[in-house]
């Protein structure tokens, strides 16, 4: 073990830091909502002492100062007599600045996400949000009274000490080790003293992380007295036993230490590669989506491993869409020096990415085609996610399209454009499709009226990638995309279930007044088939549709003033009596601005000038109570 300076010794050069208000919050959620389930603490630190082992390895492949001693290990040692659980490691260890930025902030919005999630979920889903969310090291307050963090960097010859009772500030003060690393000291709580006995821990060890290839120890009492650190883990590199001898069981806890995750695995990929190019993987498709995964940066972060020894998490293994996919690829065809240029250049890891894609994509599309897989609860998961390829990967875009899901206006299932090519109506060659931002308004758009009136069906897309993909994929089976707001003139093909019996207004003086008073606010004004129960609704044409402008939009993007186009249901009460009032010379200015704006509303368009909208409402409102 280092040598750790006790706080009372470097306690006159301590300084006082307050924890950022998220981390004070957290830790309140943590020690209290998460109190059951405590022995998480142990995982946590542990997997945390082996990333900063990793990473010190991997940084001594390019400076040999960096090199980890030959017995690195991550030590484990209990003292009852002094109610003190220290776990050391030989890692990357972490300056005062890293201490500070590390343990004192948390500098993620999903830390927010973090703690309502926690307090609404089930007790029993509670433990599998703590590393998903990245925030391990605070359940060492689940079971310490107070913690110190002593550690050095690698390179360096400083040691600092980080100390808290987590009850809303820390100290930071100059410390000694002898080596690079880190100790984390836990002064134990009274009734956590169950974490001090050497058979609990090792339990815990074998339950939580005896497939980290780092050596654990645990330190234990022999019966003369003496004291003697023993193995804790196996160590052993799951992925390079035979499937054979390996159990559903031992999978399930791999993919729970390398995903963070609780739950067993969608599905479990193992496979063994042979010919130009040799690697082994073992990769697991997620049950259960994290909080916070669509926060989290869009690289996939497959472990590769060289000869058993992890080099990064950043070799991007598989697409962006694939992101979601956890766990290890190890290969004999890459020396165990190589620096991240060489990665993006090999031609072996391109092979890797190449045949690892391929495997992960056949995979979703079997698993697709089975109606007992459960794929759709993994679809609501992940499809978001995968639906960036229709975007992105012009080589599997195709196949993505086969087995994607959509919600649509047939029912309450989610279809494949399969199905729904299926349900075509006589003389359909397209497929409609409607964006928006949430299922319910899409479902109550006008836009959809004179749709629904023939049978015509259309698909509801609400994901912010639903705005781009259809003009990129252009076509499936010969069957073009086409926004239903953008489909002017289609639905003239197709009769409607019931005609509407109501005389249609004379449009001929109504069309220009309507143009006269909105200007250069609109494009056009012209009458419309795809209305059934509205008035008006607003459309374009030539560009991108309402609901991808608005997108642009929100998103930063510059987009210029197009003016939409106003269509207007001939048939409707409003319309038939503007045309009367028209007819009778009667100036319909303010009623043509309340008609756009309706129609702005209808598409969550935000008005231009709410105060006036509401002014002239009320003005045309009350010249109606009193006639």
């Amino acid at each position: 073990m280092s040598e750790t300076t006790h706080t009372e010794n470097t306690a006159p050069q301590a300084e006082q830091h307050e924890f950022s208000a998220e981390v004070g919050r957290l830790l309140d959620l943590v020690v209290h909502a998460l109190y059951s389930d405590r022995e998480i603490f142990l995982r946590e630190l542990v997997a945390n002492a082996a990333d900063a082992t990793d990473k010190r390895r991997f940084e001594a492949l390019t400076d040999t100062a960096l090199a980890l001693p030959g017995n690195a290990s991550i030590r484990i040692n209990p003292d009852k007599t002094s109610k003190l659980l220290t776990i050391s490691d030989d890692g990357t260890g972490m300056t005062r600045e890293e201490l500070t930025q590390n343990l004192g902030t948390i500098a993620r919005s999903g830390t927010r996400a973090f703690g309502q999630k926690l307090d609404s979920a089930k007790p029993e889903d509670r433990p599998s949000l703590i590393g998903q969310f990245g925030v391990g090291f605070y359940a060492a307050f689940m079971v310490a009274d107070r913690v110190d963090v002593t550690s050095r960097k690698a390179g360096s010859d400083d040691a600092w000490m980080w100390s808290s009772d987590g009850k809303g500030s820390y100290t930071l003060s100059p410390a000694s080790r002898s080596t690079p690393g880190t100790d984390i000291v836990m002064h134990m709580k009274d009734d956590a003293e169950e974490f001090l006995d050497t058979w609990r821990l090792r339990s815990i060890v074998r339950k939580w992380a005896d497939h980290i290839s780092w050596p654990i120890t645990l330190r234990e009492t022999n019966e003369d007295g003496t004291s003697e650190d023993k193995s804790a883990n196996e160590g052993t590199a799951l992925w390079r036993k035979p499937k054979s001898e390996i159990t559903p069981e031992q999978y399930a806890e791999f993919y729970r230490h390398v995903a963070h995750a609780f739950e067993e695995p969608y599905a479990t990929l193992h496979w063994h590669a042979e010919g130009t190019t040799e690697f082994t993987a073992l990769l697991f498709l997620p049950a259960a989506r994290p909080f916070d995964f669509m926060e989290q940066s869009r690289e996939s972060k497959i472990h590769l491993h060289v000869r058993r020894m992890f080099i990064t998490d950043e070799a991007e293994l598989v697409p962006n869409w694939m992101r979601f996919v956890q766990g290890v690829v190890d290969t004999e065809d890459l020396p165990l020096n190589v620096s991240r240029e060489m990665l993006q250049a090999t031609p072996v890891l391109s092979r890797i990415r190449k045949a690892v894609t391929k495997r992960v994509l056949n995979e979703i599309k079997t698993r697709a085609k089975d109606a007992e897989s459960g794929f759709d609860a993994f679809w609501e998961n992940f499809g978001p996610v995968i639906k960036e390829g229709l975007w992105e990967d012009g080589e599997h875009r195709q196949e993505i399209a086969g087995f994607a899901r959509f919600h649509s206006t047939h029912n309450a299932a989610l279809t494949t454009l399969d199905d729904y090519i299926s349900r075509m109506k006589d003389g359909q060659d397209v497929i409609y499709y409607l964006t928006g931002d949430n299922m319910d308004a899409l479902k109550a758009s006008a836009q959809l009226e004179g749709f629904t009136a023939r049978g015509l069906e259309v698909l509801l897309l609400t994901d912010p990638v639903d705005g781009f993909w259809p003009e990129r994929l252009n076509s499936y089976q010969d069957k073009t995309f086409r926004s239903v707001s953008q489909s002017h003139g289609d639905l003239e093909k197709f009769e409607a279930a019931s005609a509407d019996t109501a005389e249609p207004a004379d449009l001929d003086a109504l069309i220009p007044a309507l143009k006269d008073a909105l200007g250069d606010q609109v494009k056009d004004v012209r009458s419309t088939v795809r209305l059934t129960g509205s008035a008006v609704v607003i459309t374009s044409e030539g560009g991108p549709d309402m609901a991808m402008q608005r997108l642009l939009r929100r998103s930063g993007q510059a987009m210029p003033a197009t003016p939409p186009i106003l269509e207007i249901n001939p048939r409707h009460p409003l319309i038939r009596s503007l045309s009367e009032r028209v007819a009778k010379g009667e100036n319909i200015a303010d009623h043509a601005r309340v008609l756009l704006d309706i129609a702005r509303v209808q598409e969550g368009e935000a008005l231009p000038d709410a105060s006036g909208f509401a002014r002239i409402l009320a003005t045309l409102l009350a010249g109606n109570a009193a006639d």
